[in-house]
């Protein structure tokens, strides 16, 4: 079940968070996991510090993906894909998809092509 939302809905959605996990992609093995604070401004997220290894799997491949659990078992996790690019000791991401996951069955069936699970999409402009 995927429901539009549109991009000033991600600040406050990321209010409802802790923290992040930010995601990399190294050049062979798992993906490389942070747990980070992040900013929104502007449409923009910003990580104020990276590691050397999150520095590295980032000016290799700029995709990037960002999660922030749920409190509970009853919420969504937030999932925002996105591109990154360094910034001084921190990383600027320009969003390019957000959804609201978890994994409990949705209520009704999905519509084709859409998610299987408890989802709501977020629009984001491009």
């Amino acid at each position: 079940m995927s429901i539009p939302v549109a991009l000033p809905e991600l600040g406050p959605a990321m209010a409802r968070y802790r923290f992040a996990y930010l995601l990399t992609s190294p050049s062979q093995g798992a993906p490389h996991a942070t747990a980070t604070a992040v900013t929104l401004q502007g449409g923009v997220l910003h990580i104020a510090g990276i590691g050397r290894r999150t520095r590295a799997n980032i000016e290799r491949e700029p995709a990037v993906a960002l999660v922030w659990p749920p409190l509970s078992d009853a919420e969504h996790s937030l999932i925002v894909d996105g591109t990154a690019a360094i910034e001084g000791e921190g990383l600027r991401i320009t969003p390019t998809r957000a959804v609201l996951h978890r994994s409990a069955p949705a209520p009704q069936p999905a519509a084709p092509g859409a998610c299987g699970s408890d989802c709501i999409e977020l629009n984001l402009p491009g």
